[in-house]
């Protein structure tokens, strides 16, 4: 998923390489940090208490404290209302289609449906 990002600007084409990610702790694995860290990508995600009671287990083995911008991860929950919108369309929750091209236009169609409205809301 994290190799599929683009990232559009005002100008130009997309970015690949966002200056944040933002996820919830079942993204916190050590693989999708360590892939972050490689493309230089800061990694907002809080630390599972598992995890981090093993590392503390381990002692100064461990590690240092995973640490995450607590400001930055609040704004994630825009992104969770949106997903919330998209998946109001019954189609898009249970993924009734078979390929991925039918769900992908399902999906651009119900974003398309919700900048509309948000736009004669905002105009009105």
């Amino acid at each position: 998923m994290l190799k599929k990002i683009r990232v559009r600007g005002p100008v130009g084409r997309p970015r690949t390489r966002p200056d944040a990610v933002a996820g919830d702790k079942a993204y916190s694995s050590r693989a999708n940090r360590a892939h972050l860290r490689q493309r230089g990508i800061k990694a907002v995600i809080p630390e599972k208490k598992d995890q981090a009671a093993n590392r503390k287990k381990k002692g100064s083995r461990g590690g240092r404290p995973v640490s995450h911008d607590a400001d930055l991860y609040k704004e994630r929950n825009t992104v969770e209302r949106l997903i919330n919108k998209l998946k109001a369309w019954r189609g898009i929750a249970t993924r009734y289609d078979k390929s991925p091209e039918s769900y992908l236009a399902g999906l651009h169609l119900r974003a398309s449906m919700i900048w509309i409205k948000d736009l004669t809301e905002t105009t009105t």
